[in-house]
């Protein structure tokens, strides 16, 4: 059944008094939005969201106390409306894990490219999934929201609506969005359609134009943040600055026991999980790629890539206009190109910020995406990657031209401190591999983690293979590769990547008392117990990396790596400027052990 104007309106009543009394008790929050968008939320829940089947985004994430008030009355497993904003209980912006909660969201325009991927994801499957996404004038004004609009526009995701709290008011003042956002979004290839925000019937005629339309729509709804309290249409009602008292009589005013009880019949309607977690066939039998000549882990990976994709592993592959480069576009890559998209391949263009954001929209929706760019391109899309991390989404990015041996083309892509970057952010795995054994311990294992996203750092240069003895362990994230044969161990080099040959040349000049260590992941490494690290770790211990030293000293005495930008020259030359030299990095340990 479909509710009716004068029933919406009882049961947007309900949405805001319960989302009120939870900020009022919470003390903190966002009452704004709760007081603009309800009637507009309330329409899609009740009228056109189907359980089962279509997705909803709060980009707009301060509006949480929202979003869960219409989930809990709409059935979902929420929990305790009081709890919000306390300890163990409901977070202040929504936390992917949440029944109902489709994406973590709150850093804003990220929940824009989520509900992007979400739209892509249902275009691949097949399914005749709608997704609608709310955001605020805030996240128009994000990069993110930029790229990931045009994409879609290209893409031509014509199950995507997306609805703008319009209320022209941000936390400093007057919000400062395009000058014309319709005529943007037209640009961008979306539809525009216009309703104000507390108009039930226009509202419903718009979310049914949206679903008629051949183009993602965007719709504008034009609001009054914090409408009907004292601190309307002005930038104070963004966040919690009403008084307790006014509070308690905008929570009364509100209460709708007939809204309540329409809500049962929302409720009642059926199954609410629509997760479809594609699965990944046996991985083990796909043998690592190897070369007895020089070869760059790119090229390493691409083999193995190619392999895992020709043995039926369901990934869905992207690069941000690098696919070649990166040596992510294999030959078994097709290309998703609408309105036909079969395939396995994205091109996301030049957008990699935008890219992690959808990608975490496919994973949400149990996809397993992995994308590409150059490492020190990380940067632009970090706070992506801190999302993923944080909602422990099974992304993978494959992230070469790692070091300053990029070479001539200079410092602004020579990365210097992005390895240390990665390795700091919690729940990300951190690959740097050396070899085809490593190269695909790392692939297999991005893939096995349901839990947490992986980042698999490789070389654009070609180098030396260094074998990894038999019977060494990659999953405690070092292991010897090159041992002392000497019965006491005076020096450990520790290496990763491309530094391990060069590693090893400076091992096999201080004689037999030195060995190898490969350290593929430090934080696999840094899990293992004390009595490992002692025997990984023997005698006089020396880091060697082309990155920055400094996170080094954790385990090493000594350290060889770069805390300066690079500069531009020949590979080999700029090496061999910083110091990665065997004969200096010889003369170096020698005067320090002596």
């Amino acid at each position: 059944m479909r509710f009716d104007a004068k029933q919406l309106t009882e049961m947007s009543k309900s949405v805001r008094a319960h989302a009120l009394d939870a900020l009022r008790r919470a003390g903190s929050g966002h009452v704004g939005i709760v007081l603009s968008m309800a009637d507009v939320v309330t329409t899609i829940y009740a009228n056109f969201l189907r359980p089962g089947r279509d997705r909803f985004v709060l980009s707009a994430g301060h509006g949480s106390a929202l979003l869960y008030s219409v989930l809990k009355l709409a059935g979902y497993r929420v929990g305790d409306l009081d709890s919000l904003r306390q300890m163990g209980g409901l977070p202040g912006h929504p936390e992917f894990g949440i029944d109902g909660v489709n994406a973590t969201t709150g850093p804003l325009g990220q929940g824009i490219g989520n509900a992007v991927g979400m739209a892509l994801a249902a275009k691949i499957r097949g399914t005749d999934e709608v997704v609608y996404c709310v955001c605020s004038d805030g996240d128009l004004m994000e990069g993110v929201a930029a790229e990931s609009i045009a994409f879609a526009g290209r893409y031509g995701l014509d199950n995507l609506v997306l609805l703008w709290d319009d209320n022209g008011v941000s936390i400093d003042g007057a919000a400062l969005t395009d000058v014309d956002v319709p005529l943007r979004m037209r640009a961008a290839g979306w539809a525009a359609l216009q309703t104000p925000g507390d108009d039930f019937k226009k509202i419903m005629r718009a979310l049914q134009a949206a679903r008629e339309n051949r183009n993602p729509v965007f719709i504008q709804c034009k609001t009054i943040i914090g409408c009907g309290s004292s601190l309307a249409g002005r930038a104070a009602a963004h966040g919690f600055a009403l008084s307790d008292a006014e509070m308690m009589q905008l929570v009364e005013k509100n209460i709708s026991y007939v809204g309540d009880d329409l809500w049962a019949a929302v409720a009642n309607r059926g199954p609410v999980e629509n997760v479809v977690i594609d699965t990944v066939t046996d991985i083990d039998a796909v043998p690592a790629p190897w070369s007895d000549a020089d070869i760059s882990t790119r090229e390493l990976s691409g083999m193995y890539l190619k392999s895992l994709i020709g043995a039926g592993v369901p990934l869905i592959g992207g690069s941000a206009d690098l696919g070649h480069s990166t040596n992510v576009k294999t030959d078994v890559s097709v290309d998703i190109v609408p309105p036909d998209f079969h395939g396995n391949y994205i091109n996301y263009g030049v957008r990699e910020h935008a890219m992690g954001a959808i990608m975490n929209g496919m994973a949400y929706v149990g996809m397993r995406p992995y994308g590409s760019t150059f490492l020190v391109f990380s940067d632009y899309m970090r706070p992506s990657m801190r999302v993923a991390a944080l909602s422990g989404l099974p992304v993978i990015y494959v992230f070469t031209h790692d070091s300053i041996a990029v070479g001539p083309d200079g410092p602004t892509h020579q990365p210097i401190e992005q390895l240390a970057a990665l390795r700091l952010m919690p729940n990300l795995n951190v690959f740097r591999p050396c070899n085809g054994i490593e190269v695909a311990y790392a692939w297999r294992r991005a893939i096995s983690d349901l839990s947490r996203p992986s980042a698999i750092v490789l070389s654009r240069q070609k180098f030396a293979q260094i074998a990894t003895p038999s019977g060494a362990d990659c999953s405690r994230g070092a292991y010897v590769i090159r041992p002392a044969t000497a019965r006491r161990r005076r020096v450990t080099i520790i290496a990763t990547g491309a530094e391990v040959p060069l590693a090893v040349s400076v091992a096999d000049a201080l004689g037999d008392a030195v060995q190898v260590v490969s350290m593929l992941s430090v934080a696999d490494f840094r899990a293992q117990d004390e009595k490992y690290k002692k025997e990984i770790l023997a005698g006089f211990v020396v880091a060697i990396e082309a990155a920055a030293t400094a996170p080094w000293f954790e385990f090493a005495d000594a350290v060889v790596g770069v805390d300066s930008f690079g500069m531009s020259g020949p590979g080999g030359a700029v090496y061999a400027h910083f110091g990665f030299d065997k004969d200096a990095i010889v003369r170096d340990i020698l005067k320090k052990i002596k």
